[in-house]
């Protein structure tokens, strides 16, 4: 009796096991990568772009390691900076940096799902293939698009450069005091007018102060 009990008890254990796989596998077809691009893809709506042009890729570099240094502080969140230069030929570089601790380029959200999803899901390695193309299909279009910061960058004069930000988050008033001693002229941003005149004007305000330093 002892033994048949036995036997109906892991009998029941992996038909429960079978029912539980079966669960999961309806439960990963219904995945789509869609929803990882969706995600992603809203929250890089919701970001703010902001260019301003420095008189040497020095000095936009030294802007740049400011606002890296800023958000290791949580001052602000970036999903992609660059730096755009024009030679004397009128041909425009892109100077890109990919730092994944500094400004984690797709996005907190984005890559915590897809990791969720690898380590809490086992069967998602087997459709990784079928998934994959539209995942990384998109993240080659991560960040600012190339082809807009060089039609930009076509207005610069040689040996000025441009730094193209873009900002999930930040500390408005604590990043401008920041910035503001660098000056700098806003070529762009998606800024609404008022805080668009608030920035122009501080980076205004440190130029003409300058000669008096």
């Amino acid at each position: 009796m002892h033994s048949d009990a036995l036997l109906v008890h892991a009998t029941a254990w992996r038909r429960q096991k079978a029912v539980k796989k079966l669960r999961m596998r309806q439960s990963f077809k219904a995945f789509d990568a869609s929803v990882l691009l969706t995600t992603w893809k809203a929250e890089k709506a919701m970001s703010t772009l902001i260019a301003i042009v420095y008189p040497s890729e020095q000095k936009a570099e030294e802007v740049r390691s400011l606002l890296f240094d800023l958000s290791k502080r949580y001052l602000i969140k970036l999903g992609d900076i660059v730096i755009a230069t024009r030679d004397p030929k009128g041909r425009v570089k892109l100077n890109q940096l990919f730092n994944t601790t500094a400004s984690g380029a797709a996005g907190g959200s984005f890559w915590g799902l897809l990791i969720g999803l690898i380590f809490l899901n086992p069967l998602l390695g087997a459709a990784a293939g079928a998934a994959g193309g539209a995942i990384g299909g998109a993240l080659t279009d991560a960040g600012i698009n190339d082809k807009f910061m060089k039609e930009l960058g076509a207005a610069l004069k040689p040996g000025d450069a441009a730094l193209f930000a873009l900002v999930q988050e930040m500390t408005a008033d604590k990043v401008l005091a920041e910035i503001q001693p660098h000056g700098g002229t806003v070529l762009h941003t998606t800024l609404d007018e008022s805080r668009e005149k608030v920035l122009r004007d501080a980076l205004a305000s440190a130029a003409t102060a300058a000669p008096e330093a």
